[in-house]
Parts: structure tokens; C-alpha cells; sequence
């Protein structure tokens, strides 16, 4: 994904535990008297299978199209949401990069009760960069990346959601489409469409013709700790109301250090295209200003690797997300 700064802050936390949840200080002026009543949720998000998930998505290697790993990985994702009662349905194609490699590319799409009318669309990207061009070793700059943030931490948390609504079904539908081919794209071009690649080819191609979800939520980069997650531009743009119940709900929850009520940066990525599709999609990512790449410091690195990983953050994202999709 590209990335170009609006505004941010930067704030400090630290929370662990499968079920824990950090609450507000009942002096912290930020938060209405409203957004502080928490109700016991309707599931409760493990953010320690979370992790546990991401660490087996890494095992795999790097998820880079054409790769064994990738293979290996595709069938893993799909079987995890078979065993959590979805209906699954794959996409696998083959699409042209910006440097003309013909890659082989695969979406896998689950269904939850399919037969609602009222849907929400979860997706994250599970394929990971080619090349670590942002390493600080010039000479590790053409290894892949390991993508234990950017790509397997949005899926970790989705498969936890998927284990969760196996176990108590929703009262609309609920769509997890695992994208592939995101993340190689051209950073010096300034082209948007290099980028996205699997979710450019579902929006012409949707699982379901003429499929029309309430809303869409991408994960992108949510497991790092120190995560903070700004209003970001494009998802206030095309879908502003629901970035203010996402946010409501987290505050809600007592995750309001994690969504802040800051403007962010426009990020080019796989909402963005379901957006121009015609579904209002928002995208929760984790966005600073202080390591100069506008993401999280191994961001494009070799050092993208498990180790980075807090259940903490895992666990205010998730839980959001389950909170969202059972207050229908």
C-alpha cells in the first residue's frame, strides 16, 4: 500500500491477556459519559489464538504469489475457514504485476449466513511483499518479507473472528474475504492500480453477482504494538458515518487509546477499490508519523516477523469487530 500524511498522533500502550480490555480514566475528558457504558459482549475475542495464528500464517514463510509457502498458506486459510463453519468459495487467477511477472493469485471468500439479506464484508490481504525495500541492509532489500503485520496479522484476526461466529451466529450476514496479490505494487510510480491486485480483480468478479454488503471493514497492519488507529482519509470520504460507529464502538469497549479521533493519512489499499466499487468500506490500519514511511517501523522489512506482535493490540481491533457485527 502507498501512503501520504494528513495528520496523526502518536499514543503509548500496553495491555495483554486473552480477555483483557483497558479502560478509560473517568477523568479523561476525550470520551462522552455515553461511550463509557460497557455491556458484556456478545463474543469474546482470544487475542491469544490471534497470535497463535499469525505465528502459524509466518511458519508457512513468505506468502509471496507463485511461492510454495503461498500455496501451502492458501490451503491452510481456506481449511481454517471450512473448520469454522463457513462457506467457502476460492477465486484463483492469474494477473499481470506492474513489472510484468504473471503471477498465479488466489482469493478465498467465507460465508456466514448466507441467506441474510444484511451483510458486512471483513476482508484483509494474506499475500506478502516480494522484495524488503524499505530493509535498512541495502543487501536485504530484495529478500522477501516475512509479513507477520502487514498481511498475516489482519488475517489472524479475522480467523479469530470466524472461530468466534461458529460458535454464536450472527444476526445478519458476515462475508471474510482473505485477498491475495496486495502487496505488489509499484512504490516509485505514483499508480494506484499496481497495487490490490486480488481485490481490483473482485470487484469486476464478486463472489455473488450483483453483491451488495451494508459495509465493508478492512484490517491492514493491527497487530504491532504501540498500534494506534487514526480516522483514515479515504474511509472517512466514501463512509464517514460508519468510521463514527466503528470508533463509538471501540470507545466503547475502553479501546479509545487505540481509536483515536484523528484525521489520518490517505492510504492506497484495498478499500480503496471497493469503495470505487460502490461499497462503503473503511479501513482500520495502524498509521504514525514518526518513522518516516507513515506505518510501523519494519514496515517493507525483513524484520516484519512475529516478534513485533502484541496480543494487545490484536485484541482492541478484534473485539471491536465483534462488538460491530453484533450490535445488528
Amino acid at each position: 500500500m502507498r501512503y501520504f500524511l494528513f495528520s496523526m498522533i502518536m499514543m503509548a500502550l500496553a495491555l495483554v491477556g486473552c480477555s483483557s480490555g483497558r479502560q478509560q480514566n473517568a477523568g479523561e475528558g476525550r470520551l462522552q459519559v455515553e461511550d463509557k457504558q460497557e455491556a458484556k459482549p456478545a463474543a469474546d475475542f482470544c487475542a491469544d489464538s490471534a497470535r497463535a495464528f499469525v505465528v502459524e500464517q509466518c511458519a508457512f514463510g513468505p506468502r509471496v504469489p507463485g511461492s510454495e509457502a503461498h500455496r501451502l498458506c492458501g490451503d491452510y486459510l481456506a481449511g481454517k475457514l471450512r473448520q469454522y463453519g463457513a462457506s467457502v468459495t476460492e477465486q484463483r487467477m492469474s494477473l499481470t504485476t506492474f513489472d510484468g511477472t504473471m503471477i498465479p493469485a488466489r482469493n478465498i471468500i467465507g460465508e456466514y449466513n448466507p441467506d441474510a439479506s444484511r451483510r458486512l464484508l471483513l476482508l484483509a490481504h494474506w499475500d506478502c511483499r516480494p522484495w524488503a525495500d524499505n530493509d535498512p541492509d541495502p543487501a536485504r532489500r530484495r529478500d522477501p518479507v516475512p509479513g507477520a503485520n502487514d498481511g498475516a496479522s489482519g488475517v489472524a484476526v479475522l480467523l479469530e473472528v470466524a472461530r468466534q461466529l461458529a460458535a454464536a451466529k450472527p444476526s445478519i450476514g458476515v462475508d471474510i474475504l482473505l485477498v491475495d496479490a496486495e502487496d505488489w505494487g509499484d512504490s516509485g510510480a505514483g499508480n494506484d492500480d499496481t497495487w490490490a491486485l486480488g481485490t481490483q480483480y473482485w470487484t469486476a468478479n464478486p463472489h455473488r453477482p450483483g453483491y451488495r454488503p451494508m459495509y465493508g471493514i478492512l484490517l491492514d497492519m493491527v497487530g504491532a504494538g504501540g498500534a494506534v488507529f487514526a480516522r483514515e482519509y479515504f474511509s472517512t470520504h466514501y463512509a464517514r458515518g460508519f468510521v463514527d460507529e466503528v470508533w463509538k464502538t471501540a470507545r466503547t469497549a475502553g479501546y479509545g487509546d487505540y481509536f483515536v479521533d484523528t484525521p489520518g493519512g490517505a492510504v492506497t489499499d484495498d478499500h480503496l477499490f471497493v469503495n470505487r466499487a460502490g461499497i462503503p468500506c473503511i479501513d482500520i490500519i495502524d498509521q504514525t508519523d514518526a518513522t518516516g514511511t507513515g506505518f510501523f517501523r519494519q514496515w517493507h522489512t525483513t524484520a516484519d516477523t512475529p516478534d513485533i506482535i502484541d496480543s494487545a493490540s490484536l485484541k482492541a481491533v478484534g473485539q471491536t469487530v465483534l462488538n460491530v457485527i453484533y450490535s445488528y
